[in-house]
């Protein structure tokens, strides 16, 4: 049972130190406070909570944030590699500043918004402020469970609207034009297996010959890979290879028998054995800067007056470093005075970036030395990422009548609700829509005997249907007008 310790403050005055006993036996003190009858109240409170199994957190929740986050949360945390190298990130970018010296059971939700509010003056997006609240909830609803703190603060806080963007499609005619400007044969493959599979790039990237069935002329997907710091790779390296896609679910993915054909071809031209990676890191030679082309000491004409109206001979380091000269000549001479000074050791030029991999592509170096290369060659208008050739791959299938079930399962999403975003970039969803309620309001037949959808195709008003059921049906219908109106007037 508790009570009141009584004990004088520095002017000799009484204070009364509330004291309960927890769940082990031992004297916890609840604080101390002026009167006596108010330090009773509060150790029977204490007892109170004790007894219905509510008064640990009194205790656990003293804990600083940073300790619990750094001591218990993350340490435990199951989630895959790649998770948790992004909590870790976000955790010391964006929380512990505000968070680490806060008791758990001092964050109320007022703290919670003045935080999102300096996230949102420091520029950070709606899309990213609700990630991060969404980690903070983790590590709270975690501190519940773990009866540090009595309730999670972040539940009754919320988040600014994010706005749903459309999705860009590459059209058939920009992708043919990007895809002819690519360098090689291997990147050309790679992004047409993309664009025809609609893989994602961590499972793209880990195909190897053992995923191919050339006889089935479909592909297995199976495993996917990421890139991770090393710090988090359990044998340090740069690529983690997960024995599993996303969501856990293997598919098969059939493709074309041109696409088909390519991929049988490379892999006998490059004799590449059941576990080689079908695309590896290629990096293609540095290419050597070399200085001027024009013949030693015919002129070049001179610079434009500079500030102190002095003129300089082109091809010159005058005319670069004093003319602020940038012409072809100039440019030259410089390359020429670097590379003597590098090959007599006076200079150490900064080494090009070293691209730690196993084999496996690196994400970024495909995209600075292969994409963006192409698509500056192509004139293409689009900041394509291969994420993109996904999208494009749902699109164009949606647009040619395919089932919304069919695209699901070949994107290997877990839910059709996440497929169904897909369906407003068909080209001619508005025109199907109106030329349906025309047809409806001028009492036309839609369909002859010979094309009625059959009893099993209707659902019956007495078999309720899912959500995803029901979406799929409507997918259906939908592929069916927009196959008709594309058909055209019957005869």
């Amino acid at each position: 049972m508790g009570y009141c310790k009584k004990r004088p403050n520095k002017d000799g005055n009484p204070r009364y130190t509330a004291v309960y006993i927890d769940n082990d036996g031992l004297e916890r003190s609840a604080g101390t406070f002026a009167t006596f009858k108010e330090a009773t109240q509060k150790w029977k409170d204490a007892e109170a909570k004790v007894n219905t199994g509510r008064g640990a957190h009194l205790i656990r929740g003293r804990v600083l944030f940073q300790t619990y986050a750094e001591e218990t949360w993350l340490p435990n945390l199951a989630v895959e590699v790649k998770t948790r190298e992004n909590y870790t990130y976000n955790l010391y970018a964006h929380l512990m500043a505000f968070f680490g010296h806060r008791r758990m059971l001092d964050i109320y939700t007022s703290d919670i918004r003045e935080w999102l509010t300096g996230l949102k003056n420091a520029g950070v997006t709606a899309a990213t402020r609700k990630r991060l609240k969404q980690l903070l909830s983790s590590i709270l609803s975690t501190a519940v469970d773990d009866e540090v703190i009595t309730g999670n603060p972040c539940l009754l806080v919320k988040t600014d609207t994010v706005p749903v963007k459309p999705l860009t499609i590459v059209t058939p005619t920009q992708f043919d034009q990007f895809h002819t400007t690519l360098p090689d044969d291997m990147s050309r493959l790679l992004v047409e297996t993309a664009i025809e599979t609609g893989m994602r790039w961590g499972e793209l990237t880990e195909l190897r010959v053992q995923d191919w069935d050339s006889d089935r002329k479909a592909f297995t997907v199976a495993r996917a890979v990421v890139q991770v710091n090393p710090e988090f790779h359990p044998e340090g390296g740069r690529f983690f290879v997960k024995d599993y896609p996303k969501d856990g679910e293997y598919r098969i993915i059939r493709v074309a028998d041109h696409l088909a054909a390519k991929i049988d071809a490379h892999i006998a031209t490059h004799n590449l054995k059941k576990n080689d990676l079908l695309f590896w890191y290629s990096p293609a030679a540095k290419k050597t800067r070399r200085g001027s082309t024009q013949p030693e000491g015919k002129p070049h004409g001179r610079t434009a007056p500079n500030e102190r109206g002095r003129t300089y001979a082109h091809g010159t380091m005058s005319a670069y470093t004093a003319g602020r000269c940038r012409c072809t000549h100039c440019r030259s001479a410089m390359v020429a005075y670097r590379s003597k000074r590098r090959a007599e050791g006076k200079d150490n030029p900064r080494m090009g970036r070293r691209w730690d991999t196993d084999g496996h592509i690196p994400n970024q170096w495909f995209r600075e030395q292969i994409i963006r290369p192409a698509l500056a060659k192509a004139g293409i208008p689009i900041d394509l990422r291969m994420h993109l050739l996904r999208h494009a791959h749902a699109s164009w299938l949606l647009n040619g009548g395919a089932d919304l079930m069919v695209v699901k399962e070949r994107l290997g999403h877990a839910s059709i609700m996440t497929t169904e975003r897909y369906l407003h970039t068909i080209d001619n969803a508005d025109e199907t829509a109106l030329a349906a309620l025309d047809k409806v309001r001028q009492r036309q037949a839609v369909e002859s005997k010979s094309t009625a959808l059959s009893p099993r195709t209707i659902p019956s008003q007495h078999q309720p249907l899912s959500n995803e059921e029901l979406l799929a049906q409507m997918a259906t219908l939908q592929a069916e007008l927009t196959r008709r109106l594309n058909a055209g007037p019957t005869s």
